[in-house]
């Protein structure tokens, strides 16, 4: 892998830039306000003053609700260094992007100039079908770019600062055998300017398949599944560790929801990311089918960590936008 293509071992920008891009760059097109009502949502509503769960306090979430049918299906975050602006990715190629609105303790309690696009494939037409635009996850890249994963017609592309057609990149060779609808779950960029990119994994399997790139390609690692949970993001902390989220969805409600925190050191071609527990979500807290994860270090070194669900365009699901700080 070399030339424009060429993402390895260089210093990480922030993610707000890479934001921007697809919040208010012009690379993606047939962008719309949208009214989206937000709802707020305790931790537990069996119990609302319940305040933290392992190593994470909560610090405030909603419930989303809009009335247009493209809503939904949310499954890759970024939200700005400064946490004032939010952008998700959704599986039939959508672009909601919004302002964040936090009470006077700064915890999460709304949303304000709300918008909904379409995202633009290969020719500059927007991505009209279920397997074009299955956008599982999204990472900023060292150019101030938007690196999207989509699956069952797998692939990787870049949308650049100011332009409308993405490129496509490089991608690992074993992607292509990847399950149609069990791709690259998780992609964030390392503390060195690398990408960590992690699959789905198929169901009932020890383990599955992951990679980092480097100026020579894609090298293979491995991510532990021992217990049925599976990898549906990742995000880098401040230092180089990495928050990975994964979860037990069911149709019947019975969903769980973790997050490992892998060692840097760990992540390396051959590696296996066995990692960390620093909290579990089921039950009688507020969960749903979490997809999406990102992290941002607040004005005094807080450490905040961002979720959101993917409704699967379900009326019997909820779209949940939640925030927790880590307490080290």
């Amino acid at each position: 892998m070399g030339g424009r293509f060429d993402f390895g071992f260089f210093p990480r920008f922030g993610l707000g830039l890479a934001v921007l891009v697809l919040v208010a760059g012009p690379s993606i097109a047939f962008a719309e306000p949208i009214d989206v009502r937000t709802d707020p949502v305790p931790l537990s509503a069996d119990d609302p003053d319940l305040k933290t769960v392992g190593r994470l306090e909560y610090r405030g979430g909603i419930h989303l609700v809009a009335e247009d049918p493209g809503f939904g299906g949310l499954s890759a975050l970024g939200v700005s260094d400064d946490g004032k602006r939010m952008v998700a990715l959704s599986d039939r190629g959508r672009r909601f992007s919004a302002r964040l609105v936090y009470d006077q303790m700064g915890n999460l309690a709304g949303l304000r100039d709300t918008d909904l696009a379409t995202m633009a494939g290969l020719d500059g037409a927007p991505l009209s079908s279920r397997a074009d635009g299955d956008a599982e996850s999204m990472s900023p890249g060292v150019e101030g770019e938007i690196i999207v994963a989509f699956e069952r017609r797998h692939r990787l592309w870049r949308y650049l600062p100011g332009v409308t057609v993405p490129e496509p990149l490089p991608g690992p060779e074993e992607m292509k055998d990847l399950p149609f609808n069990n791709g690259i779950e998780a992609l964030t960029l390392l503390a060195d300017g690398s990408l960590l990119a992690l699959s789905e994994g198929k169901q009932g399997r020890k383990q599955t398949i992951g990679w980092i790139s480097s100026r020579e390609g894609w090298s293979v690692l491995t991510y532990p599944t021992p217990d049925g949970f599976r990898v549906t993001g990742a995000a880098t902390m401040p230092g180089g560790d990495v928050l990975v989220l994964q979860r037990i969805f069911t149709l019947r409600g019975s969903n769980r929801v973790r997050l490992k925190r892998i060692s840097a050191a760990t992540i390396k071609p051959g590696g296996v990311l066995a990692g960390t527990v620093i909290a579990r979500l089921h039950p009688p807290l507020t969960v749903d089918n979490f997809e999406g994860i990102d992290v941002r270090k607040g004005p005094a070194g807080e450490i905040f960590i961002y979720l959101v669900s993917d409704d699967n365009f379900n009326p019997g699901q909820r779209t949940l936008l939640m925030m927790f700080e880590l307490m080290e």
